[in-house]
């Protein structure tokens, strides 16, 4: 199996950041890469967009054009799976820096991984879209860290001994459907310059989120994991258990 991870909002605290950090992966597994570079090509031709052009979220400028995404994503449901993490970063420990914000989520995101591989009974490679001032060798580090610790549920033998990869959307194609999930997650938490929110795209893309089973925890604990997912986070965000 294959992910494709990007994120959707600031890492950072300072007063112009967004309220909430998003990491998502967009999973597919290895004999639908062909679908998934057509899904692009499609988009690209219904959008209006030449051949060669980066599928960009923040390029895609009207909201139908937005919704349309996340309706044709919800399409592809039969073989492309979506899981999100939302950190609530006012909630969250004022001490972790922008690198520490990142790799914090990116645990809980990796956990989700390595269930949905063992379940699948495969192996998941998985590749982050690159992130500025943060090299590979940080990934590394955090990747041995994490596989010395005792207090994570991450299933190691269902993930790539090797790690993680890093690379562009714009050389890694597929990377642009981590971007196209990553941010109409993010549009449902973070506020657009009007303070404006939009859960649509998200609640379209539902289909596709990661569940395990039928009940509410199902969605809350695998497709959309919000942290802390505290009695007042839930208080605070109700319409997330009816997606």
């Amino acid at each position: 199996m294959y992910a494709y991870i990007d994120e959707s909002g600031h890492r950072g605290r300072s007063r112009k950041a967004s309220a909430h950090f998003i990491l998502a992966a967009a999973v597919l597994p290895s004999n639908a890469q062909s679908k998934a570079a057509d899904l692009l090509s499609q988009l690209r031709r219904e959008l209006g967009r030449r051949p060669s052009d980066e599928l960009s979220w923040k390029n895609l400028r009207s909201h139908s054009k937005r919704l349309h995404v996340a309706r044709t994503l919800a399409q592809q449901s039969t073989w492309l799976t979506v899981s999100c993490i939302v950190a609530c970063k006012n909630v969250l420990p004022g001490k972790l820096n922008d690198d520490m914000s990142y790799l914090y989520t990116f645990r809980f995101l990796l956990e989700r991984l390595s269930w949905l591989a063992r379940d699948s009974r495969a192996m998941m490679n998985y590749t982050l879209a690159h992130i500025q001032r943060f090299k590979i060798a940080k990934l590394r580090e955090y990747e041995t860290a994490l596989r010395q610790r005792d207090d994570t549920s991450i299933e190691w033998g269902y993930l790539d001994p090797k790690g993680g990869d890093m690379d562009q959307p714009s050389r890694k194609e597929l990377l642009q459907l981590g971007d196209l999930a990553a941010s109409a997650c993010g549009a449902a938490f973070n506020a657009d310059e009007y303070g404006n929110t939009e859960r649509r795209y998200l609640q379209e893309m539902s289909p596709c989120l990661y569940r395990r089973g039928t009940s509410q925890s199902q969605l809350t604990s695998y497709g959309l994991k919000m942290h802390p997912w505290s009695e007042s986070t839930r208080a605070a965000y109700p319409w997330v258990a009816a997606l």
